[in-house]
């Protein structure tokens, strides 16, 4: 599939929600549980005072395919970012999280971060498998996490380092 990448904006935000209310509607993928508005989607994930970065993947036809948000999370150090990636549920969608985590990475070095942060649940087999495909490495595992209906799942947190510089460390 072929894909634009551009930053996001508010006026992406209804379509948005509505594909990330797919995925947790769907669950199993994702930690989020409560469905979105979207005024809370992008005061979170798309233009809000903590958003680093925030990329969509605009399909031929103009459909937003999937977004990449990178984040400030007061857990991590400052110059860490935190990202999510969420892609539409209705087929497949196949090199979307590339491009868009090529750019999230060059932003992320543009900005000076030194880490990129994914948390996946450990059940998220296709996550995992992503964000390894990226480059990111395991360092941490938050065990028992309870979900919603309190069944607890494992959380892998996976990490990307970057150079002071914005060159990816790993290379």
């Amino acid at each position: 599939m072929s894909v634009e990448v551009r930053s996001a904006t508010s006026n992406d935000a209804p379509e948005l929600t509505a594909l990330l209310n797919a995925i947790i509607a769907r669950g199993g993928t994702t930690a989020l549980e409560t469905p979105f508005t979207p005024d809370r989607l992008d005061a979170a994930y798309l233009t809000g005072p903590d958003v680093w970065s925030c990329f969509v993947a605009v399909g031929p036809d103009g459909r937003l395919e999937g977004f990449q948000t990178l984040i400030r999370e007061d857990r991590y150090p400052k110059d860490w970012g935190d990202i999510g990636t969420f892609t539409r549920v209705d087929g497949i969608q196949k090199g979307v999280g590339t491009v868009l985590f090529a750019a999230t990475r060059a932003r992320a070095g543009q900005l000076g971060l030194a880490v990129i942060n994914a948390t996946i649940r450990a059940d998220n087999i296709g996550g995992l498998a992503f964000y390894s495909k990226m480059g990111l490495e395991d360092y941490a595992v938050d065990r028992a996490e309870p979900l919603a209906d309190g069944t607890p799942v494992d959380r892998i947190h996976k990490r990307y380092l970057l150079n002071i510089d914005g060159h990816d460390a790993q290379n």
